[in-house]
């Protein structure tokens, strides 16, 4: 299934490979460290190994088990990555004789606890895209302004869902408990490759409606959404048979209200909402706060959020909700969660350089984006091209 784009541009041609050299990946932590502890921190740079592979590494020259060490986040195998980890003091010593040709100690510090997953504020990232034209690049000046004013859907990139894309249909057996896996580890990563592919599909179903919305007259929405609902992709109605249309599309003065919201992703009444970049859910209760609300997610102050599926997940309601609902899958034992939606990528540069036919970017992004989905984005195309070894959450 291919997800829908937040904006309208044709597609932008260029090569993009990612690679050490075109793809670094700087992880930002929470907060700093505290320089006293019974953990030593460490900064470490690598290429051509994933996280794990790194734990592997270091586990096996100090002497200490994988678990003993902590880290924030997963990191590609196919990039220049610098990361954070949390050793026992007790390999201080032990530690410098270490020496790697694909990893390097940048720093080291110490800090009172072990560093977990989600302990990082989020990345900073260098992409370079190459064989691009003076017309191409031209192209994609305007859509960066339009992401920095607008920000990107927040989609699962395609390293979550395996190297045929399809993991996520193992996750759904497991789920109707028509599979089993023995690995605990591995039964959970193919349940929440399942999350994922039903949050990106409820995603791109918004963002479908959004673009019916903004293209159609207040009086021809209803119609358009249920001409829409009646013609479902084959890959969606495989998880959501049926597509009911809320009344409320009748109402031209409703859908006045929604077209005159100025972001290209519509806000209903019963969106789960949460302040931006951190803070507290909460729900648009009544059409009558639905501009107000609006007006705050194009001032970036907030960001609706989209449904993990699980057993304690909060679902939206009212309109939202009969987009939501059907993607909610009640099966799923694990437990569920809200993710943000949308998110705004900051300090988004882009440079042209014209004589080598190369375009750069950087931008920091909140933990749990992937810099492919933003390229995506801008690409109009799926951004596939060596497709990741192992795990990422970049």
């Amino acid at each position: 299934m291919q997800f829908s784009f937040a904006y309208t541009h044709s597609p932008i041609d260029f090569y993009f490979r990612q690679s050490p050299r075109d793809f670094v990946v700087e992880e930002v932590p929470l907060y700093p460290f505290s320089g006293e502890g019974v953990h030593l921190v460490l900064k470490i740079r690598k290429k051509n190994c994933t996280t794990f592979e790194l734990l592997k590494i270091l586990s096996s020259h100090l002497g200490i088990k994988e678990k003993d060490i902590g880290y924030a986040g997963l990191k590609d195998k196919n990039a220049l990555t610098i990361q954070h980890l949390t050793l026992p003091l007790s390999v201080r010593k032990s530690l410098e004789s270490f020496t790697h040709k694909e990893i390097k100690i940048l720093e080291t510090t110490l800090h009172n606890n072990k560093l977990k997953i989600g302990h990082l504020k989020g990345n900073k990232f260098f992409v370079r895209i190459k064989k691009l034209d003076s017309l191409n690049a031209q192209k994609i000046v305007q859509v960066v302004e339009n992401i920095q004013k607008y920000g990107i859907p927040n989609y699962f990139s395609y390293q979550r869902f395996g190297k045929d894309g399809k993991n996520y249909l193992q996750g759904k057996a497991i789920a109707e408990q028509t599979q089993k896996v023995r690995n605990k580890k591995m039964q959970n990563f193919l349940l929440s490759a399942y999350q994922s592919y039903l949050f990106n599909a409820w995603l791109s179903l918004r963002l479908d409606i959004s673009h019916i919305i903004s293209a159609n007259p207040a009086h021809s929405i209803a119609k358009a959404l249920q001409i829409y609902a009646d013609n479902l992709t084959d890959n969606l109605k495989a998880f959501i048979p049926s597509l009911a249309i809320p009344q409320i599309f009748t109402q031209h003065d409703y859908c006045n209200m929604l077209k005159s919201q100025e972001h290209c992703f519509k806000l209903f009444s019963g969106d789960i909402m949460c302040h931006y970049p951190f803070g507290k859910n909460f729900s648009i209760e009544n059409r009558e706060d639905l501009m107000q609300e609006s007006q705050r997610f194009l001032s970036k102050d907030i960001a609706p959020t989209g449904l993990l599926s699980g057993i304690k997940a909060n679902v939206s309601k009212e309109v939202a909700g009969a987009f939501e609902i059907p993607f909610s899958d009640s099966k799923i034992q694990s437990v569920g969660t809200r993710r943000y939606a949308w998110i705004f990528p900051q300090d988004l540069q882009f440079t042209y350089k014209e004589e080598e036919a190369q375009g750069e970017f950087s931008f920091f992004l909140p933990k749990g984006a992937y810099a492919t989905n933003l390229l995506r984005e801008i690409a109009h195309r799926e951004i596939m091209e060596s497709q990741s070894e192992g795990e990422s959450d970049v």
